[in-house]
């Protein structure tokens, strides 16, 4: 099976001053060679430590040496482990932590010296909190488990239930799931367990904190918190006054970003909260966490206490972070290797519509004949919102591009015409939701940012067919009007923006009855709540001008990365032609496609497809490994 990794074009040899340098590396990774030559390092060690370097920028927490075994002479792959071995700047793997090398030689993987302390301290943490677990002091029996559940007892609830029961007395619990599978309902009713095992064990409510590598993703968890408690409080079975105080420390809670829950100090580097001066809080919730990468993952284990509780929720199979390293997939690999109770993963999804489920598991599988038959039924099936639920559009060179995003453009032209988006309102008319609530209707994702199949190009140029809309023309040549889609692209505070929040630029009026343009953003759940206790519930909205908001950009087309942790009613998914793509994986597939929730598009290539679904993408490095052998399992 084939998987896209640092090095597969590795095209290491016998180094020398006249040989050119790999047009694959970045800047650093020439800065990298360079240094290590500057320092009396040999050319082959030089040559593997921009190759890690390399690596690290593709996400890899270290380089694995099969690749020059793979794509070199096996003398020159003999001479180079030899060259590594004997560095005075390379460390064996178990050589002691104080030693100073920029590099660790580790069987068949070559590390920076950071990756490698990262991925150790991780897998240590977190083994040591797999082995705290012991038994509840206040165990959820079955009675308790249908009161949480709103009476509710049924088979599809099961593995929800197992998760609400497995979770008191474990320093760490790991969910995991697709979309619609209840994660959400389910990190609810466990925080509930937690905390009354909390007040069991020390006699008072714990501190909770809620956190996400986005703001948007840690808002929406809140808020679906929030939704969640109601439910439960107003139910036909609303659970008893006994847990109304464990409720209450649930919607006391804080969330933001993980960086925001660490005391990140932005530029100046390092956190507020550390090993020495620890996080004040008992349970952490970290949701979307196949976002994490290494380095931040190391950092909140080491600011929480070993006895705080920490759980991971998310997608393992979703888009790995940006950053170093598989986060996510790697512990849920590790967990289920040695399974002990502290991963639960949910299979079934809850939603009305299921239609797009098969499609969807099928992607996640890789099984090609399952994603055909899948799509085909789909595609007889209408959606709620009219369209059929799948259709296939074959988008081989940019002239068809063009026609689809003609096609998209009018199509969101009649989203925005739905809901006179040109008609100003006031700023507390209850209609201007309704504008806002446009951005979940239909969504392109993009696997690529830059190019004719990028992003940057989409955007460009669905909002040069938006802007000739006869409706716009009061607008004309103006940098805002209404419609337009924009997202936040770095975190503003103060303002309460934060990268990955997507507003839409609205006309509406002020006291003197002028037209203005606004941009609205859904309000922070936690600040809706806390203006309602003094005042009548503000609008679900918060307007902004739009020359005073943070860095931002079109989101008419979206990364699938940006869109990771969103969902739409209708989403088109754009894959480039060139199969040879190293975006064209099948964790890019799957997140893109299951951000849909009634009816989806893929425009692209059967190539392209075929090695999408064909393709996992595979991150080198040893942190399952390490912590199945820091449980004594290896």
């Amino acid at each position: 099976m084939k998987t896209h990794v640092a090095g597969e074009h590795f095209g290491f040899h016998e180094p020398s001053p006249s040989s050119p340098l790999p047009e694959e590396w970045r800047e650093l990774d020439r800065a990298v060679w360079r240094w290590v030559l500057a320092h009396g390092g040999d050319p082959l060690t030089a040559h593997t430590a921009a190759w890690a370097s390399h690596a690290e920028g593709q996400g890899h927490s270290a380089l694995e040496l099969a690749t020059v075994a793979e794509n070199a002479d096996p003398d020159v792959a003999t001479q180079v482990r030899a060259a590594l071995e004997q560095s005075a700047l390379v460390a064996p793997g178990d050589a002691d932590g104080t030693q100073h090398c920029p590099f660790v030689l580790e069987g068949g993987h070559f590390y920076l010296r950071r990756n490698h302390r990262s991925e150790v301290a991780v897998a240590r943490a977190l083994a040591r909190r797999r082995q705290a677990a012991s038994e509840p002091v206040r165990p959820l029996h079955d009675d308790e488990l249908r009161a949480l559940f709103n009476g509710s007892w049924t088979d599809e609830e099961e593995r929800q239930r197992a998760a609400v029961r497995q979770a008191p007395g474990r320093a760490l619990m790991v969910l995991t799931g697709g979309p619609g599978t209840g994660k959400t309902t389910t990190v609810l009713r466990m925080l509930l367990g937690l905390s009354r095992e909390h007040e069991a064990r020390h006699g008072g409510l714990p501190q909770i904190r809620i956190a996400a590598p986005t703001g948007k993703a840690a808002q929406r968890l809140s808020g679906s918190l929030r939704e969640g408690a109601e439910r439960l409080r107003g139910g036909e079975e609303p659970v008893s006054d006994s847990w109304q105080r464990h409720l209450d420390a649930v919607l006391g809670t804080e969330s933001g970003t993980v960086h925001r829950l660490l005391g990140s100090r932005g530029r100046h580097g390092g956190f507020a909260f550390r090993a020495d001066e620890p996080l004040p809080a008992d349970i952490v919730v970290v949701d979307e966490a196949s976002m994490l990468d290494l380095g931040l993952l190391r950092a909140l284990l080491d600011a929480l206490r070993e006895d705080a509780v920490l759980v991971l929720v998310g997608d393992a199979d979703q888009l790995t972070s940006v950053g170093t390293g598989s986060i996510m997939m790697d512990i849920v690999r590790a967990l289920e290797t040695d399974p002990r109770g502290d991963l639960v993963r949910l299979a079934h999804c809850f939603r009305a519509d299921i239609t797009l489920v098969p499609i969807n598991e099928a992607v996640r599988r890789g099984d090609a004949e399952a994603f055909d038959t899948a799509v085909a039924a789909a595609a007889t099936h209408t959606a709620r919102n009219g369209r059929p639920a799948a259709k296939m559009c074959h988008v081989a060179d940019v002239a068809a591009l063009r026609r689809r995003l003609a096609t998209w453009g009018r199509s969101l032209q009649q989203v925005l015409a739905d809901v006179d988006i040109t008609t100003p309102l006031a700023a507390d008319d209850p209609a201007l939701l309704s504008r806002l609530e446009t951005l979940g209707r239909q969504q392109l994702l993009c696997a690529l940012r830059e190019g004719a199949f990028g992003a940057v190009q989409a955007n460009a140029l669905i909002a040069a067919r938006l802007r000739q809309w006869d409706a716009l023309s009061a607008w004309a040549g103006r940098d805002w009007y209404p419609g337009r889609a924009v997202i936040i692209t770095r975190n503003d505070p103060a303002a309460r923006l934060y990268n990955g929040d997507v507003g839409i630029c609205v006309p509406v009026l002020n006291n003197n009855g002028d037209t203005l343009l606004r941009v609205a953003f859904e309000r922070p759940p936690d600040a809706a709540s806390q203006a309602s206790e003094h005042t009548d519930a503000p609008p679900p909205l918060r307007l902004f001008d739009p020359y005073t908001l943070p860095p931002h950009e079109d989101a008419f087309a979206l990364t699938v990365h940006k869109s990771q942790g969103s969902e739409y009613d209708h989403v088109a998914v754009l894959l480039p032609p060139a199969p040879d793509s190293p975006l064209l994986v099948r964790q890019t597939l799957y997140t893109a496609l299951s951000r849909a929730r009634q009816s989806l598009e893929l425009w692209s290539v059967p190539a392209s497809t075929a090695q999408a679904l064909a393709t996992p993408l595979l991150r080198h490095g040893r942190l399952a490994e390490r912590m199945v052998e820091g449980m004594g399992g290896g």
